[in-house]
């Protein structure tokens, strides 16, 4: 039964990995609309919640490199290379607290408002870093505008969508 079940997460998290690479093309005609909705985001955060934090953080890291180096977007540097660490910290924080948190409605909430906050903090950090600790090239206003300000819609759409899908999909499981 372990086998099986592994096999499903497995299985699971591929085709995560599919979604966060297809999703894109749905909103990455018009770049704005893209960085507006994040869509790599919605499939690393329901991974995390249905897969467990490995696959999730495992899914988060891959999606946006896999997708730079085969497509070239996002751009591999600095864009794909934050996003990777920020999807990352998604896919781990989501699932790692739906692990350790009872399993309630406010607890899904709790999961996804925190992976969030902790993946935008983490794309800010490697923001810093890639621009070479020089909060000139990005300082606070640009971490704002990027993690928040042009992400609402995005952030909507997940703190609405993301619960819904983890309640139908485990009760389905």
């Amino acid at each position: 039964m372990k086998k099986q079940n592994t096999l499903r997460t497995m299985i699971l998290a591929a085709m995560f990995l599919a979604i966060a690479y297809i999703l894109p093309f749905f909103t990455g005609q018009i770049p704005q609309v893209g960085s507006m909705l994040c869509p790599m985001h919605i499939p690393v955060l329901l991974c995390g919640f249905l897969c467990g934090w490995p696959w999730g953080l495992a899914v988060g890291f891959t999606a946006p490199l896999f997708r730079s180096a085969t497509l070239s977007m996002p751009p591999m540097y600095p864009v794909a290379i934050s996003m990777a660490f920020e999807l990352a910290t998604y896919g781990a924080v989501s699932g790692l607290l739906h692990r350790i948190l009872p399993r309630k409605r406010i607890s899904i909430y709790c999961s996804l408002l925190i992976a969030m906050i902790a993946g935008r903090l983490i794309w800010g950090l490697v923001r810093l870093l890639c621009a070479g600790l020089d909060v000139t090239e990005f300082g606070l206003s640009a971490f704002w505008a990027g993690a928040i300000v042009t992400a609402l819609p995005g952030i909507i759409v997940q703190i609405v969508l993301i619960p819904i899908l983890v309640m139908v999909l485990e009760s389905e499981s």
